[in-house]
């Protein structure tokens, strides 16, 4: 069990590719996503990733449309960690343009470092994989170059882990001194994400115990996200806070049958780390115990 004074993290991933249509709270202008930063920081949360609605996008015109949303957080919380998403591009080097110019505003302490790729869409009319497809690719070398930016910019890496390969490349890179500083592992469980047939381990007590004995000796930080769920209502938040881990939740990832506000869903991790006992981070806070910068 998680000790009486153990820091839990709360990320809150407040829209990534789900509609209004889906979910008519989800945010989606600059203004919508300002509001509802906050809201999730005042509900717990200490770390806020959200997509912009413009994908295809120069890293220049990105970085403006974050930009918007994010210098009106960080007048009213400083103190907060904002972090992006990939954009569109034929190489590494246009898909990650917008993380230089950010870092170069001022504004980022906090960046993506995806270590491996992975099939995400949905299934066909036979209930087969395939239908609507899209393959998340980061080659060795692109995770080199994503290294080489947060170690220039000190960016802490958030490094989304889809299967268990993601963690053995992010351990590779931990064992051999070369892991920038502040990293932070979330734990993907897929159950039916974008409609599809899921990808890496369920949502189960095994397949985080397995994650757990690939951890074994490794002091990095990580938390535990329910794709195409409820992290909460599937109980992988609660296993996440008896081991001492931490929770990331939010409409991108939310899959249960209600039409919950991010606040909403941060508020009830909130509630159930008090329940375990452990107290929730500060986003400063959050920073000293993953080794942020300041």
């Amino acid at each position: 069990m998680a000790r009486s004074d153990e820091l839990v993290i709360i990320e809150a991933a407040i829209n990534g590719v789900t509609s209004k249509a889906a979910n008519p709270n989800t945010p989606q202008t600059p203004a919508e996503i300002a509001r509802d930063a906050l809201g999730c920081l005042g509900a717990g949360a200490a770390i806020v990733h959200n997509h912009n609605a413009e994908y295809a996008v120069a890293g220049a015109r990105a970085a403006e449309i974050y930009l918007d949303a994010w210098r009106p957080v960080l007048r009213e919380r400083p103190d907060a960690l904002l972090y992006p998403t990939l954009g569109f591009g034929a190489t590494i080097a246009e898909r990650y343009a917008h993380v230089p110019f950010l870092a170069e505003a001022g504004v980022l302490r906090m960046s993506f470092l995806d270590t491996g790729s992975v099939n995400l869409g949905g299934v066909d009319d036979q209930g087969l994989p395939g239908g609507a497809e899209f393959v998340y690719v980061n080659s060795f070398a692109d995770i080199r170059y994503k290294v080489a930016v947060c170690e220039r910019y000190g960016l802490a890496p958030s490094i989304a882990v889809f299967e268990p390969g993601f963690l053995r490349t992010a351990l590779a890179y931990e064992r051999a001194g070369r892991m920038p500083k502040g990293a932070f592992i979330k734990l993907y469980f897929g159950d039916g994400y974008l409609g599809g047939a899921g990808f890496g381990l369920p949502p189960t007590r095994r397949a985080l115990d397995a994650y757990l004995e690939m951890l074994e000796g490794c002091h990095l930080a990580w938390a535990v996200a329910a794709l195409g769920a409820d992290v909460v209502e599937c109980g992988m938040a609660r296993l996440a806070l008896e081991r001492g881990g931490h929770v990331r939740v939010g409409l991108e990832d939310y899959g249960g049958a209600e039409k919950p506000r991010n606040a909403d869903l941060v508020t009830q991790v909130a509630t159930l780390a008090r329940e375990v006992g452990r107290r929730v981070a500060t986003p400063a806070e959050a920073a000293e115990l993953l080794g942020v910068r300041s």
